[in-house]
């Protein structure tokens, strides 16, 4: 079995045989940007309201960091690694389910969503954790949860979400130590 049928078999794993009522109400609300944004606007009033130095900074950080995460995965990867959706796989679909009333025609190696919100995962729990101690790994449960449903919901095959979350992990992480060094938040 190579790594394609593994990825494929591991999809047909989460979309179907991990199907519930819940997750299927679920889900597809889950990687909408109406349900995480207010959570980034948390953050942004979080370290706007509690720290003085160089929030500014950490603002311009969060604020480019997407933007990075975005253009890697979307124009330089997906541009170049044409693979289909899940969704739109002529072999897949006959064996997956789909909750979206639309189906992205974009690549989908690596997914976006892993990366970007991978990314600011990262660059949080490294820029806040002397404040947040351990509920910092709340952030990359939210990734992971955003990921997961990316696959339940079938846009992407799991070997995407890992990568595009392994990408977004380095850049965020790499993000945050260089904020980390040049200013930190006090």
């Amino acid at each position: 079995m190579n790594w394609e049928n593994t990825d494929k078999a591991f999809f047909v794993f989460i979309n179907q045989h991990m199907q519930n009522d819940w997750f299927d109400l679920v889900m597809p609300f889950v990687r909408n940007p109406f349900l995480w944004a207010p959570l980034y606007v948390f953050m942004l009033l979080y370290v706007a309201t509690n720290f003085e130095k160089n929030r500014k900074w950490w603002v311009l950080f969060f604020i480019l960091l997407p933007m990075l995460t975005d253009y890697v995965s979307s124009s330089l990867i997906k541009e170049n690694i044409h693979r289909l959706r899940p969704c739109n796989d002529l072999e897949m679909a006959q064996n997956a389910r789909f909750l979206l009333n639309y189906r992205p025609q974009s690549s989908s190696f690596t997914s976006s969503h892993a990366t970007s919100h991978f990314a600011l995962a990262a660059f949080f729990f490294n820029t806040l954790k002397l404040r947040l101690n351990n509920f910092g790994y709340l952030f990359y449960l939210w990734a992971f949860v955003i990921c997961y449903a990316q696959v339940y919901v079938g846009v992407h095959y799991p070997l995407d979400v890992i990568c595009g979350g392994l990408l977004g992990y380095f850049i965020g992480k790499w993000f945050s130590l260089y904020f980390n060094k040049k200013f930190q938040l006090t």
